[in-house]
């Protein structure tokens, strides 16, 4: 690949060479001497708030995707290592010891004692460690699992970050239906009677009273009026009903297994060319 070509190689997703996806590639990091891409920020932790180094040695880049030739794990396991603009010596040197198992011993000490910094890159360079043979190392220690590195080894552990995320947890619905109930009102009506008045003859009532005929038959009739009541029905507004949401914070408990390297106490060893743990 070209250098303009490897610069589209950040936010692929990389793979590991068990087919596991690890995460997204954060920034590609040229050697300073050769100016060649050798290594590679994954992004990897809970939530991917951890950036890994990982080496680019026979990386396979297509489709959105770069094919690691490391694990998953291995890259999670890798030397925590700022990851700015610049990496030093002693921090490279920590990244081959890591991964100089995993990787071609084409050179002895490929990369050693260089840096590197970040940037976009061209072809990838092999990396290698140096393979010993049967030899006596008096006073020193060294790793007997793989190439020479000091007179110490690192013991880690895994340790759990915790942190939350927001998800869907659900959905209220806000909904009105009809219901009809019976209502009893008490109302007053009126309605009129009839009564019969008498009155005796009076000099001022005398001339109506003869007034016709002395002997008749004759019929009066009067309108009787009556209340009753009236229903009508209206529909006002009573109230604005909406739905709305107020936050809970209770505590969760967390149970995760996590790994942790322990060392055991060393014994004695006559032959210092026999490999030993």
């Amino acid at each position: 690949m070209t250098t303009s070509q490897w610069q589209d190689v950040t936010g692929f997703s990389a793979i590991g060479a068990d087919g596991e996806k690890i995460g997204k590639v954060g920034q590609v990091y040229l050697n300073d001497a050769t100016g060649q891409p050798e290594w590679v920020t994954v992004s990897t932790g809970l939530f991917g708030t951890k950036e890994s180094f990982a080496p680019l040695y026979n990386a396979q880049p297509s489709d959105g995707e770069v094919r690691l030739a490391v694990t998953k794990q291995q890259v999670k396991d890798a030397p925590n290592i700022d990851t700015d603009e610049h990496i030093g010596t002693a921090e490279i040197d920590a990244l081959y010891q890591h991964y100089a198992g995993y990787l071609d011993p084409a050179s002895s000490q490929a990369g050693a004692g260089e840096s590197y910094g970040a940037g976009t890159t061209g072809n990838g360079a092999e990396y290698a460690g140096t393979e010993y043979a049967g030899t006596e190392y008096a006073g020193q220690g060294r790793d007997t699992s793989g190439p020479t590195t000091d007179d110490a080894m690192t013991r880690s552990e895994e340790r759990l970050n915790v942190g939350t995320e927001s998800v869907q947890a659900g959905r209220a619905r806000l909904r009105k239906y009809v219901v009809t109930e019976n209502v009893t009102r008490t109302v007053p009506v009126s309605h009129e009677e009839v009564r019969v008045e008498r009155e005796p003859i009076t000099d001022a009532n005398r001339d109506a009273a003869l007034d016709g005929p002395d002997i008749s038959e004759e019929e009066h009739e009067v309108t009787l009026r009556a209340e009753r009541p009236v229903v009508e029905k209206e529909a006002v507004p009573v109230e604005r009903v909406r739905l709305g949401t107020e936050t809970v914070t209770e505590q969760h408990q967390v149970n995760e297994q996590v790994r942790k390297e322990q060392i055991d106490e060393p014994g004695v060893d006559t032959d210092p060319r026999r490999d030993r743990r």
